[in-house]
């Protein structure tokens, strides 16, 4: 039996039974604690220091809580993934850092390129700061931007500078020192930065940032595409360039947009529908191919437009025009924020990966002495009918896979809680299918919900009985059940076909005070007669929970404190559940602990 009398935030209690009831009791005064175990252990995140946005080689990482929201909005945004590329048998991933602590370093103007280097996207090797703030141009920090690989093998990395507290902005170039060094420890900055200034009638020099990674035209001529604020709206200028150290604008942008006034961290790339490869916009795009724009926009959300590139206007065309950017697809819907791809050649895949903010306090950062980590690499390609973008974790994530578990052909009524056991439910990755039996009892599905899901989610939590849904996850479940995070499902019928809803409540994650414990949730569209089941995989890491859904068309980061965890009270409970009238059949669930990734400081 499940509990309705209160649909407010929601608890599970295993009853001897083995049914679960979902109740709402009265949190005891929650301990504030901060701690190692909080720290992610196959996620990437340096020794210590606040990180941001992963910058650079043919890559590019907020989504705080809501007081840091606003301080991002009043501060402009520097808080983004920097890049990766993979470059002679190596993988670089570069991002924002501040060597002098956890803090934001928006107060202290002292950003630099962290800078760590992989074989396989898993295990990381620590450097030293590959750019820092040491010339006129980039003296009040060098910020987000990206990298390219010039003909002849030729690395180069183009950031934005900030010349001064005023936060004015400009384009800056970086070489490597020694091509032969495997790792590419140094950077020179090119003698002309800054290449690229705000000198455009009607732009906001200080909301002037992130180079996209180039790529080469019909007329052999290189191409960036910049962030800007231009006379009130959002653009991405464009730029052309013979050599990528000596640039002319040009006059229209690539795209702009009256949606917001500034859009961050860009990324332009092309995919070829159904093809789960990736292509490299330096080298010839195949027919049939689309090209997406993702922009990073209100300091919390990573949206995307799929498109046309067309050559003979040097302009990007969305296939679908949307006034309200509320209703425009997104890379993630939880805590991700600053994504960039880069097109991985060993593999011949597309890579995605972003920033995630500490959803603690500021003060926590600085008594954990670290904050922020990045999300798990994915391969990012296109769906087969050329309307959504679809992601997953990289293989090489599965390496860390150990002492499987296996259970089939699972019947979940309404009110089943099923108790997965046997792995390590701290560090874990579960793949589930759900099997739906009947679609005759879903519920009508609202389109106004598609304005404000989150909100959704929190009115139609795992407590509340549907017709179909909710079914799904519980996670990091204290032993008296007070702190859960909860992925879940809920399934309605719509004019034309029906729509999954897939939300990671949080609310009840933790009994610390003054955290952000948002319901995050996202919409994706279900063919009953081809499909029949509803995947969601989920990796936990601690304070990281990243789940796939649909196979992967809504994918949500997580950040999440269980009390528990750092007070090592007993273990993390999962398990699997319905909440709804129909029955759910799970037909398999598979779960592995995951080892600890390796990381040489």
């Amino acid at each position: 039996m499940f509990s309705t009398s209160i649909v407010f935030q929601i608890l599970v209690r295993p009853c001897s039974n083995g049914e679960g009831v979902f109740f709402y009791p009265q949190s005891p005064k929650a301990r504030s604690i901060v701690g190692k175990r909080y720290r992610t252990d196959y996620h990437f995140q340096p020794p210590k220091n606040w990180i941001n946005d992963p910058c650079g080689m043919k890559i590019s990482g907020i989504h705080k809580k809501e007081e840091e929201s606003q301080h991002c909005i009043s501060h402009i945004v520097f808080i983004k993934i920097s890049g990766s590329m993979y470059y002679n048998g190596v993988y670089h991933e570069f991002y924002q850092y501040n060597p002098n602590g956890s803090y934001n370093p928006n107060i202290s103007y002292n950003i630099v390129w962290g800078h760590s280097v992989s074989m396989d996207l898993i295990n990381w090797i620590n450097l030293e700061p590959a750019i820092e703030p040491d010339t006129p141009s980039d003296i009040s920090g060098c910020w987000t931007g990206s990298a390219t690989i010039l003909s002849g093998d030729q690395p180069i990395i183009i950031y934005t500078g900030l010349l001064d507290i005023q936060k004015h902005q400009v384009q800056n170039i970086a070489l490597p020192k020694n091509r032969s060094d495997p790792y590419l420890r140094e950077w020179t900055k090119a003698h002309n930065n800054p290449v690229i200034q705000p000198v455009v009638p009607g732009l906001n020099s200080s909301q002037f940032r992130d180079p996209t990674t180039g790529w080469i035209g019909p007329d052999g001529l290189w191409r960036i595409a910049v962030g800007a604020e231009l006379n009130g709206y959002s653009a991405a200028l464009l730029y052309k360039s013979e050599d990528f150290l000596n640039w002319t604008r040009v006059e229209h942008p690539l795209y702009s947009s009256n949606s917001s006034n500034m859009w961050e961290c860009l990324d332009f790339f092309a995919v070829l529908p159904g093809s789960g490869g990736g292509l490299d916009l330096s080298s010839a795009i195949p027919n049939g191919a689309k090209h997406v724009l993702k922009v990073s926009m209100n300091c919390t959300d990573d949206m995307y437009m799929i498109g046309v590139y067309d050559l003979k206007r040097d302009a990007f065309v969305p296939d679908t025009v949307l006034d309200d950017s509320r209703l425009w697809p997104r890379i993630d819907y939880g805590n991700f924020y600053a994504s960039k791809s880069f097109f991985d050649s060993k593999h011949g895949r597309r890579i995605i990966w972003a920033w995630s903010s500490e959803t603690d306090s500021s003060s926590d950062d600085v008594a954990k002495g670290w904050a922020g980590i990045h999300s798990i690499p994915r391969t990012i390609w296109l769906d087969s009918h050329g309307k959504q973008l679809l992601q997953w974790p990289v293989e090489e994530i599965e390496s860390l896979r150990t002492n499987e578990i296996n259970h089939q052909a699972l019947e979940l009524k309404k009110g089943d809680l099923f108790e997965i056991k046997g792995i390590e439910t701290l560090q874990a990755d579960v793949e589930i299918d759900f099997e739906l039996t009947s679609i005759n009892d879903a519920d009508p599905f609202d389109p106004s919900w598609l304005f404000d899901t989150e909100k959704h989610c929190r009115e139609a939590g795992a407590s509340v009985h549907g017709g179909i849904g909710p079914f799904g996850f519980v996670i990091l479940a204290s032993d008296n059940m007070e702190e859960h995070t909860d992925v879940h499902f809920r399934v309605y019928k719509s004019q034309q076909n029906y729509m999954v809803l897939m939300c990671s409540d949080l609310r009840r994650s933790s009994l610390r005070p003054g955290l952000y414990t948002p319901a995050y949730g996202g919409f994706f569209e279900f063919d009953f007669e081809k499909e029949r089941k509803i995947s969601l995989r989920t990796l936990i890491d601690r304070s990281a929970v990243e789940s796939f859904g649909g196979g992967g068309r809504v994918c949500i980061m997580a950040r999440v404190y269980p009390v528990a965890l750092v007070d090592d009270i007993g273990c993390a409970h999962m398990y699997a559940f319905n909440n709804g009238s129909a029955t759910v059949i799970v037909p398999q669930l598979r779960a592995w602990s995951m080892r600890r990734a390796q990381a040489s400081v």
